[in-house]
């Protein structure tokens, strides 16, 4: 596979609102504070990348950076041979937090994904329900977001980014809040998902077991200012085993990058 994103050199440094305590008074000034610290990687046309680190490394700076929505303070994000300048339509963006429309049903929720509006209603309607089946809420189209669990809002919001048809998909810890048992139903979703549909995938994780049952690539990062400790590929097929073998290996070895040393 060719590659897709160039990451080089990045870095960002944050301007932060400090105080100091003089005699009676607080004198207030900003002090810089480097969050990634000269990041460069590569990732390949279609493959599904998964970034994990500890709380604060800048994993959701470095996706909102990498998605357009904010600029690095120096290097440069690449996608196809074009340097990023700002967000593209053709990518699109999974937060941890719900993102539904509260007022809308989960079949108006995913049809604000549509992009093609010409066509007619019933067009429109049909390709809705096919992307409310791919997901799993086929008897839940006319429900309203206070009346789905967790994981089918979580449904509602992946099949709203797929039927724009994304070129790259940017997911921010989206399983973070959801229950041991459905964060695994929702694994096994986003397997079948990139095996269906060609597009990159970019993925935020606090879950070193979920990073290896999806990924492809893993970038493991360093804490605060952050540095890449590990970029590891995985060609392993779906489903994934990790405690045999070289998968069992890989996960002991990102545990201990992590600072994490637990029987496993």
């Amino acid at each position: 596979m060719e590659d897709k994103i160039l990451v080089k050199d990045l870095k960002k440094i944050y301007l932060e609102r400090r105080a100091k305590r003089r005699f009676l008074s607080q004198c207030h000034y900003k002090e810089e504070c480097l969050v990634l610290n000269g990041l460069n990687f590569r990732v390949k046309n279609g493959s599904f990348t998964c970034f994990i680190g500890p709380s604060g490394c800048g994993k959701s700076t470095l996706l909102r950076i990498i998605a357009g929505f904010d600029r690095p303070t120096s290097g440069e994000i690449v996608i196809d041979g074009k340097r990023v300048k700002g967000p593209s339509k053709r990518h699109v963006f999974v937060f941890q937090e719900d993102g539904l429309f509260p007022w809308l049903t989960a079949r108006q929720n995913v049809a604000i994904g549509l992009k093609e509006r010409s066509k007619s209603k019933e067009k429109w309607d049909s390709e809705v329900d096919e992307y409310l089946e791919l997901v799993g809420l086929t008897g839940f189209e006319n429900h309203y977001p206070h009346e789905l669990s967790g994981g089918m809002r979580r449904r509602a919001e992946v099949a709203r980014a797929l039927i724009s048809n994304p070129d790259i998909l940017f997911m921010d810890e989206p399983f973070g809040a959801l229950d041991f048992v459905t964060r695994l139903q929702m694994r096994e979703e986003m397997v079948n998902v990139h095996a269906m549909f060609d597009m990159t995938i970019l993925f935020i994780t606090h879950d070193i077991d979920e990073a290896l049952q999806l990924g492809d690539q893993i970038i493991v990062l360093s804490d605060r200012p952050s540095k890449i400790k590990r970029d590891i590929i995985l060609n392993f097929p779906h489903p994934r085993d990790l405690t045999k073998g070289e998968l069992k290996e890989i996960r002991k070895e990102i545990y201990y990058q992590m600072g994490l040393h637990v029987a496993l």
